[in-house]
């Protein structure tokens, strides 16, 4: 016979707890966690960041159901084509809230969208963000759109809306999450695209300014895990004299102004474009080859930025597995007609970018091929006396 036994839920350790509004009279909104005055506080205090990315196109302000802009620039292409683009920051963040500095991965979510849409030869109209807290914060939040502010300006685009979410009990107070979406414009004629890219094309690189926006889980686990904020903080010497805090923190470069001139400059030079993300230029920079071509690109033809070498001593990763985790020191890569690439090269580095000529488009079928192997390493290990 089964033995009954009969347990008190107050008596149980691990018996269910009432929830905290039972003894409450009145369960508001603020009381759950979401503050709706401090929301309104963080729309006001963003508005005069907003107001500064506004173009001639933009109807009405922020606070409406929608964001509203003209597509005037249209009416004089053949064939307008909306090209669309949505990113994140990803862990990146991470490292902003521990460093309590906000206004720089703003630029970074900007950049992440807008250089994916330039991939087409589009030109970013406007942009969107949704902002996740756990707690919101006007300041803070503030912070972050003078950032993304920031970004739009040096795309071009206008931030036109957005959201601002509180997420209490899902989210720790202090953590935040962005997303972005970016809208731009381009005639099909003038598009850029896999199948206008030909035999002989020269692969122009652009230097980034660092990690970009990939690959900070690892970064994160070698350079950060285990140190103190102290430590972060401290200048090294075989960073320029940054440290590992700043070094990791700075922004993604956006390449929209100096492209966008050089098409302008140069019409029909350029073919093709690839922004060199997560998964770096081995994975990257196939997709802007049609499936006849290669790209045949010559290690050791361009600089990796300081932070980038710290990161793959640091992980102990070989040159293949470094050139598919991070950009490796080239933000976009250019497939450029043969005989205009010193033009176009030239029209870039007036406008402040760093170009390097890594070599050029041969039969294949669709890959990145890699020549001059260890060379990548052997720059990076003799800069760094690895052993």
């Amino acid at each position: 016979m089964t033995e009954r036994i009969t347990v008190s839920a107050a008596q149980g350790m691990d018996a269910p707890h009432l929830p905290s509004w039972v003894t409450e009279d009145v369960v508001t909104y603020a009381k759950a966690g979401v503050d709706t005055a401090e929301g309104a506080r963080a729309v006001e205090a963003i508005k005069g960041s907003v107001h500064s990315t506004y173009r001639d196109e933009v109807i009405g302000d922020i606070g409406g159901f929608g964001g509203l802009f003209s597509l005037a620039a249209a009416k004089g292409m053949e064939d307008p084509i909306l090209v669309s683009g949505t990113d994140g920051v990803g862990t990146k963040l991470k490292l902003a809230q521990i460093a309590g500095i906000h206004n720089t991965v703003g630029i970074d979510l900007v950049a992440m969208c807008a250089n994916d849409i330039l991939a087409t030869g589009a030109e970013p109209l406007f942009f969107l963000d949704y902002i996740a807290v756990g707690k919101l914060k006007a300041e803070a939040v503030a912070q972050v759109v003078e950032g993304i502010a920031e970004g739009c300006k040096l795309a071009g685009c206008a931030l036109i809306g957005g959201e601002m979410a509180e997420h209490p009990g899902v989210m720790a107070p202090d953590d935040y999450d962005l997303s972005g979406f970016c809208v731009g414009l381009v005639d099909r004629p003038h598009m850029l695209a896999p199948d206008r890219v030909e035999t002989g094309d020269v692969l122009l690189g652009l230097a980034s300014s660092g990690l970009h926006s990939n690959g900070y889980s690892l970064a994160r686990k070698v350079c950060v895990e285990g140190r103190t904020h102290y430590e972060i903080r401290l200048p090294h010497e075989e960073l320029g004299g940054a440290s590992i805090q700043d070094a990791l923190l700075e922004p993604t470069r956006i390449y929209v102004g100096a492209v966008r001139e050089a098409l302008h400059a140069h019409p029909g030079a350029i073919h093709a474009l690839a922004h060199i993300t997560g998964g770096g230029i081995s994975e990257n920079l196939d997709r802007a080859l049609p499936a006849h071509l290669d790209a045949a690109v010559e290690l050791g033809s361009w600089e990796v930025p300081p932070i980038i070498a710290y990161v793959c001593h640091a992980a102990h990763l070989d040159e293949e597995e470094a050139l598919k985790t991070f950009n490796m020191g080239l933000g976009m890569v250019l497939l450029v007609d043969e005989s205009q690439a010193k033009e176009v090269a030239s029209t870039l580095e007036g406008l402040g970018e760093t170009v390097y000529r890594i070599g050029e488009a041969r039969k294949g079928t669709g890959k990145v091929a890699y020549s001059n192997e260890g060379a990548l390493s052997a720059a990076m290990q003799e800069a760094w006396q690895w052993t």
